[in-house]
C-alpha cells in the first residue's frame, strides 16, 4: 500500500530567525473506528446534557439555575446560598483530584473526549465535514480561486458556526437567568444588557476557538499541556508508536514479502497525521501537543486490517511496557500502584465526606442580633428585658413553622415572638425580646443560647449563641 507522505512544516526560507512556527491550517481526515465511535458518543452525551438541562424543571421551576438576582443556587431538590460557598470550593477540590487520578492512569484522557475545547472543535469539523467535504475536498477548496461556489459554501459553513455558537451563549445565560423569562425577552428582542453581552461574548469566543484558533488553544493556551508530564510515570497510559515493529516504514505493494526488504509494519502512509487535530507525527514520540483523542489509532488500525497486519502499531500503553514488552495483563498490573491508590483514597474520602454533609445539612440558618440601640431595659415588672432581631434563611423549598426557646440564664422567658413563619426558600426576620429577672446572673454580659425547632416535624432543629446584658 502506498499513500501521500505527511504533511510536514516547511522551513520559512525568508525568516529563517523566527521563533515561531508558521501557522499552517490543518484539515483532519475523517476516521472510523472503536475510539472514534467513544468520541462520537461523549461529545452527544456532553451537549445533551449542557443544552438539556436548562430546560429541566423541578417542583415548578427550573431544575439548575444559578441566579444571580436572587443570589440562589438551584441545582434539582438543594438550594444553595451565598454562604454554602464551602461546597464551590470542596467541588474544585474534587475536579482537581479527578483530573490528577484520571492523568496518572490515562494521559491527556479528558482533553481527547471530554475537554469543551476538543467537543467543540469536533463539533465544528462535524459541520466542516458535512458543508465542505473531507480532507481533499476541503484543501481544494481552499486552493481554488474565489468564485460563486466556494463563496456559498463558505458563507453557509460560518453561518452554521454562528448559530451554533449564538446558540452556546444562550444556553450558557440560560443557567444565570431563567429560561422562561429568556424566551419571553426572544420574543420581543427585549435582553438585558448583562445578558446580551455574555450571549454574543461567549457565543463569539466558540466561533473564534472551535472555528479558527483549534489546536492552537491546545498548544499554546492551554496550561494543562504544559504541566501534564509532572503527573505522567512510567506506568501511565499514553497513546505510543512501537517503533520496534514499525521501523524501518516504507511503502510496499499488499502481500509482498516487506520483511525481506528489511522494512517494519509502517507502510509511511501518513494517515496518523492527517487525522491528528494537533497535526503532530506520534511515530516521533510522546509530545505535549498530544491531546489523547486517540485518532491515530483509528487510522492506523484501518490500515493494517487492509494490509492484513496485526493491529497495534500505534496503541495504548506506557513507557515500561514499551521497554520491558509487558503483556497487557502485566500493564493493566502496573496501573494498581501506590500514587493511584493515594489519588483514589483522597478523591473517595472528600466525594463521600462532601456526600454525607448535603445529606445530613440543616436546612435553616439564622442570625441573631442583639438590639445595641439600647443595651437593656427594666420592665414594668422589675425585670431586665433586651431585644432581639433573628435572621431565618429558609433554606428548603417547603415552608416550615419555627418555635424560638431561649436557656443560659435561671427564670429568662420569651417576652415577644416566639413564633415564625418562613416561607420556602426565603429569609425573613423577627424582632423578638427576652426577660429575666435581674439576680439572674453576673452584670454585664452573660452567655444564652437560642434554640429554634421546626413545629412540623421535620426535625429541624439549630442553636445559636447570643449574649444577655444585665445592668
Amino acid at each position: 500500500m502506498s499513500a501521500s507522505a505527511p504533511d510536514k512544516p516547511q522551513p520559512d526560507n525568508g525568516d529563517s530567525g523566527s521563533l515561531y512556527e508558521k501557522h499552517r491550517t490543518i484539515h483532519t481526515r475523517a476516521v472510523s473506528g472503536r475510539f472514534a465511535n467513544w468520541r462520537i458518543f461523549l461529545v452527544l452525551f456532553t451537549q445533551l446534557i449542557f443544552y438539556g438541562t436548562p430546560w429541566l424543571m423541578w417542583n415548578d421551576r427550573q431544575a439548575v439555575l444559578f441566579h444571580l438576582v436572587e443570589r440562589k443556587f438551584y441545582i434539582f431538590g438543594l438550594v444553595l446560598w451565598p454562604q454554602d460557598v464551602f461546597y464551590l470550593a470542596i467541588l474544585l477540590i474534587i475536579s482537581a483530584y479527578g483530573l490528577f487520578l484520571v492523568t496518572a492512569v490515562a494521559g491527556r484522557l479528558f482533553c481527547g473526549y471530554a475537554c469543551p475545547q476538543t467537543v467543540y472543535t469536533e463539533l465544528f469539523v462535524w459541520i466542516e465535514h458535512w458543508v465542505e467535504g473531507d480532507r481533499p475536498a476541503r484543501i481544494k477548496l481552499d486552493k481554488s480561486p474565489l468564485n460563486a461556489r466556494k463563496l456559498r459554501i463558505k458563507v453557509t459553513k460560518h453561518a452554521l458556526w454562528l448559530v451554533l455558537s449564538l446558540f452556546t451563549g444562550f444556553t450558557l445565560v440560560g443557567y444565570f437567568t431563567p429560561m422562561s423569562e429568556l424566551l419571553a425577552e426572544v420574543h420581543s428582542f427585549a435582553f438585558g444588557p448583562w445578558e446580551t453581552f455574555w450571549i454574543f461574548f461567549y457565543g463569539g469566543f466558540t466561533y473564534l476557538m472551535a472555528g479558527y484558533m483549534r489546536e492552537q488553544v491546545c498548544k499554546y493556551m492551554c496550561p494543562y499541556a504544559r504541566f501534564q508530564s509532572v503527573m505522567f510515570d512510567p506506568d501511565t497510559l499514553i497513546i505510543t508508536y512501537d517503533p520496534e515493529r514499525g521501523e524501518s516504514r516504507g511503502t510496499r505493494k499488499k502481500g509482498a514479502d516487506y520483511k525481506a526488504q528489511g522494512l517494519g509494519d509502517c507502510v509511511d502512509c501518513g494517515i496518523c497525521v492527517q487525522v491528528c487535530p494537533t497535526g503532530i507525527d506520534i511515530r516521533d514520540g510522546l509530545q505535549y501537543e498530544c491531546i489523547g483523542c486517540s485518532a491515530c489509532i483509528d487510522g492506523c488500525d484501518e490500515v493494517m486490517d487492509k494490509m492484513n497486519y496485526p493491529r497495534g502499531l500505534i496503541r495504548y500503553s506506557t513507557e515500561n511496557a514499551m521497554a520491558q514488552h509487558l503483556s497487557k495483563k502485566e500493564i493493566l498490573g502496573h496501573v494498581v500502584r501506590p500514587r493511584i491508590l493515594l489519588y483514589t483514597a483522597i478523591l473517595a474520602a472528600i466525594t463521600l465526606a462532601t456526600a454525607w454533609f448535603i445529606a445530613h445539612r440543616i436546612p435553616l440558618k439564622v442570625d441573631v442580633i442583639r438590639d445595641r440601640g439600647a443595651l437593656a431595659r427594666e420592665t414594668d415588672m422589675g425585670l431586665i428585658e433586651n431585644t432581639f432581631t433573628l435572621r431565618f434563611m429558609n433554606t428548603d423549598e417547603q415552608p416550615h413553622r419555627y418555635r424560638i426557646k431561649v436557656t443560659g440564664l435561671e427564670g429568662m422567658t420569651v417576652a415577644g415572638a416566639a413564633e415564625v413563619e418562613v416561607p420556602a426558600a426565603t429569609t425573613t426576620s423577627l424582632t423578638t425580646s427576652l426577660q429575666a429577672p435581674p439576680d439572674a446572673g453576673k452584670k454585664g454580659s452573660n452567655p444564652i443560647m437560642f434554640e429554634i425547632e421546626a413545629e412540623d416535624g421535620s426535625d429541624i432543629r439549630i442553636h445559636e449563641k447570643a449574649v444577655f446584658m444585665l445592668p
